[in-house]
């Protein structure tokens, strides 16, 4: 069996959400073991993103200016632009803020993910399990990319998103969505 099939996600922990109106923030804190710079360049280059995001990009995150985006299961890519590159503290890009903090030689990773908020307990649940794949990449201990369609099928996917739906005091979203579902 491979580390993948032996992967099961933790409960849900370390997230919240800043609620104003209809727009609604995710905010998810993961502390990893590895060090700041080490985690900057999982967060902005290219080679890394395809290994545990869920989405690349045509050019580094690294520095301010336009990228080209493309969520997984996205038809096409859409315009970014890096707004701040504060190499290893600070990224911010689109609708996204990551903040690294150096904390018991590792990181403290902070994410700010602006969300719908039909879908923020979805977003929780899948940043979840890339999280958990951006650490196990780092360690060395790859076990590939688990984002969109693959991610809801994984083991503890519906877990999780029950879990943060609950945390978030939401009622739980159905799988599929309603305009994936079959007629």
């Amino acid at each position: 069996m491979s580390d993948r099939e032996l992967y099961t996600p933790g409960p849900a922990h370390g997230a919240r959400v800043k609620k104003d109106g209809e727009k609604w923030t995710l905010i998810l804190v993961r502390e990893l073991r590895h060090s700041p710079e080490k985690v900057w360049q999982a967060l902005t280059d290219p080679a890394h993103l395809r290994e545990w995001a869920p989405f690349t990009v045509d050019a580094s995150l690294g520095t301010v200016g336009t990228v080209k985006l493309t969520w997984v299961g996205a038809q096409k890519p859409i315009e970014t632009r890096v707004t701040r590159a504060d190499a290893p503290k600070v990224l911010e890009y689109s609708d996204t803020r990551w903040e690294l903090e150096a904390f018991a030689g590792g990181t403290r990773l902070t994410l700010w993910h602006n969300i719908d908020r039909r879908f923020i307990a979805w977003g929780a649940a899948g940043w979840h399990i890339a999280f958990d794949v951006l650490d196990r990449l780092l360690a060395g201990q790859p076990i590939g990319r688990i984002v969109d369609a693959d991610a809801t099928k994984f083991a503890g996917w519906q877990r999780l998103n029950a879990e943060y739906a609950r945390l978030f005091l939401i009622k739980t979203p159905d799988w599929p969505p309603p305009a994936a579902q079959e007629p």
